[in-house]
């Protein structure tokens, strides 16, 4: 598990791409951000995480269905990267700042996704 990256994934880098193209500038892994968000709007207050469908244990896609071997580690780990997550969350924003999650399977509809993002960068700030 020491070769799964955790920044600079696939997904992020096509999330990155999008959004870099609709005229967006960010900044990327902040440290000083609880959970490192993959994109950060500085002046907007706003944070994108890009998930992995089974690292994040994505609930009703087909992608993050638990393997049939070593069943109870894995359920473990899931639901610690979620209880993580949401930990993340909830202190992103209780900071002030809104966060969006885009999940890897949302990357198979580029348009929706590009609409999806736009709404989030663009809508009020809160």
């Amino acid at each position: 598990m020491s070769r799964i990256k955790g920044k600079n994934t696939t997904p992020e880098l096509i999330v990155r791409k999008l959004v870099y193209g609709m005229g967006y500038r960010y900044r990327l892994h902040l440290k000083y951000l609880q959970g490192r968000p993959d994109l950060t709007f500085l002046r907007r207050k706003k944070v994108i995480f890009v998930n992995g469908c089974f690292w994040h244990g994505h609930p009703n896609c087909r992608y993050g269905r638990l393997p049939k071997t070593r069943l109870e580690y894995w359920q473990e780990k899931i639901e610690k990267n979620k209880r993580r997550d949401t930990e993340n969350i909830h202190a992103l924003q209780a900071d002030g700042w809104q966060v969006l999650t885009v999940w890897q399977c949302e990357l198979r509809n580029l348009e929706q996704l590009r609409e999806k993002l736009q709404n989030f960068i663009d809508g009020p700030i809160t």
